[in-house]
């Protein structure tokens, strides 16, 4: 075999290896964040301690551990900045959220947030009123990473996502609301009616939310299990 001929094997050689270890980077690896290596699983007992008080701490790690895992940009203020919440039930790995909010601009009425749920994370079923002098909350939902199945009013569809499994602790493991739209990787789904009741369910990864809407009101806030609803008000 002459000079040339070795050289271009050596060539392709040296291609073939470049684009392997792009592919391997960029597919599992993005700066030192482990992407998509093993779906994170969680214990519903370590976000609770042994007074059965909620571990804010606990659900925030657990949180950071799902945007690792789909490769989500981690910002220095993100644990910081999360809001975490079982809405009092006890059962944060069914029925809670993670919530990073990053303008609620009440001059000009428009929001920018990210929601985060946990595999098969629930949450509640809940609609918006005026309040404080601000509109009922118009919004929508872009999935980033993951599967959510956005719920609200609609034909009832609910029977044919057998994936979906309302919570007991969630008014005995119902809603009043029962069209569900499987929402995957950039997919947007937008509010069906203002006031209109609405909530999601995580996919067997989770999901990452992007929501854009008008001002968030904290008490224009409703949820239809009244026990949710009187945790979240301070009733």
């Amino acid at each position: 075999m002459d000079k040339l001929a070795i050289t271009r094997i050596t060539s392709k050689l040296i291609t073939i290896g470049v684009f392997m270890a792009s592919v391997i980077l960029s597919g599992c690896t993005r700066g030192t964040v482990v992407y998509r290596s093993q779906i994170p699983i969680f214990d519903n007992s370590t976000f609770y301690d042994a007074q059965g008080n909620f571990d804010e701490g606990a659900a925030k790690d657990a949180y950071i551990s799902l945007m690792k895992y789909h490769g989500y940009p981690i910002f220095p203020e993100t644990r910081k900045n999360l809001w975490v919440s079982d809405y009092g039930t006890g059962q944060f790995t069914k029925l809670g959220l993670g919530a990073h909010m990053f303008i609620n601009q009440e001059k000009d009425h428009y929001m920018l947030m990210d929601l985060f749920l946990l595999p098969h994370q629930m949450l509640p079923e809940h609609w918006h009123l005026p309040a404080e002098n601000n509109p009922a909350k118009r919004e929508g939902w872009l999935v980033r990473s993951g599967k959510s199945y956005i719920g609200g009013i609609g034909d009832d569809n609910l029977t044919a996502h057998p994936e979906v499994v309302i919570p007991n602790c969630h008014m005995q493991g119902t809603t009043m609301t029962k069209h569900v739209v499987p929402a995957t990787e950039g997919e947007f789904v937008g509010l069906a009616e203002i006031e209109s009741r609405h909530w999601q369910f995580g996919g067997p990864e989770g999901a990452i939310i992007t929501e854009v809407a008008t001002i968030h009101t904290n008490s224009g806030v409703r949820h239809s299990d009244i026990g949710i609803n009187d945790h979240f008000l301070g009733n």
